[in-house]
């Protein structure tokens, strides 16, 4: 496998930062999860379009897109696959300890794993911990994982492959890495980017392409809609068939279906 370290495609066992990366020592970084079906990129502008907000939202100077885009098709051609992950990481570079950032600029990494289709409906989980929608982080894609990687590990002991997380004030919000939607007497609902969740590039585009309202949610909807799915650059639209120990029989329910089916025609038409 090969990667792109800071303007050069490298061999996996000699691509190398630093150790004291201010994205590994505090977590200052941003990144982006892009899909790749054989070599081609989907909803690349998109995303590009939100690494730089993160960024900005960060106070990084704004990342080379050129660059970015040379380092995308680099690690493609060189790394050919019928389905994966790319991500593209882009951190606060050298640093001293401590949260103050250093003077060299910032370090960009681009890679690509190999991934499989997922399962067309799912088990989901709540945690106790919530989002803080008041919080310097909402609304950015940052490096710091932590506490997703908690919720994740708890959804797993569970049986769940995602954790959901209510906000500061009890209402849904989104999933350690997706979006979430519920159907209510046959509409689509998903809480408002206010909720503190992140704008998802799926979650966009199944607002925009299946007419998706925007509306403040309590956790316990959860307990009484009618169906539920996630979103997610590699679930795209993925039904959920249990959250903690309610059933949702059926899924994914008719709903969620055509979503499903909207989403895969109109996203194959824009790859």
């Amino acid at each position: 496998m090969k990667l792109w370290v800071n303007g050069e495609l490298r061999d996996a066992d000699t691509a190398r930062v630093s150790v004291l990366d201010h994205g590994l020592t505090v977590g200052d970084g941003v990144f982006e999860t892009l899909k790749a079906v054989d070599g081609r990129l989907f909803a690349l502008d998109l995303h590009l379009d939100r690494l730089v907000r993160s960024a900005r939202g960060l106070g990084l100077p704004d990342p080379d897109l050129d660059e970015v885009r040379r380092a995308c098709a680099a690690v493609l051609e060189a790394n050919p696959m019928p389905l994966g992950r790319l991500r593209v990481t882009y951190t606060g570079g050298l640093s001293p300890l401590g949260s103050d950032r250093g003077d060299d600029g910032p370090t960009l990494v681009v890679a690509l794993g190999e991934t499989a289709p997922r399962p067309d409906s799912t088990a989901v989980i709540t945690v106790p911990w919530t989002r803080n929608e008041r919080g310097a982080l909402a609304g950015l894609k940052t490096t710091s994982y932590a506490e997703n990687v908690v919720a994740l590990a708890r959804a797993h002991q569970q049986g769940a492959s995602e954790a959901l997380f209510g906000n500061t004030v009890g209402r849904l919000c989104e999933g350690t890495g997706s979006n979430v939607f519920v159907v209510l007497d046959g509409r689509i609902h998903t809480p408002p980017l206010a909720s503190g969740c992140l704008g998802g590039i799926t979650r966009h585009l199944a607002v925009e392409w299946t007419g998706v309202q925007e509306t403040d949610l309590p956790m316990d909807v959860l307990r009484t809609a009618d169906e539920i799915f996630l979103t997610s650059t590699l679930r795209d639209i993925q039904a959920v068939h249990r959250v903690d120990d309610r059933e949702l029989p059926g899924a994914p329910g008719p709903v969620t279906a055509k979503a499903m089916r909207v989403f895969a025609e109109r996203a194959a038409a824009d790859f």
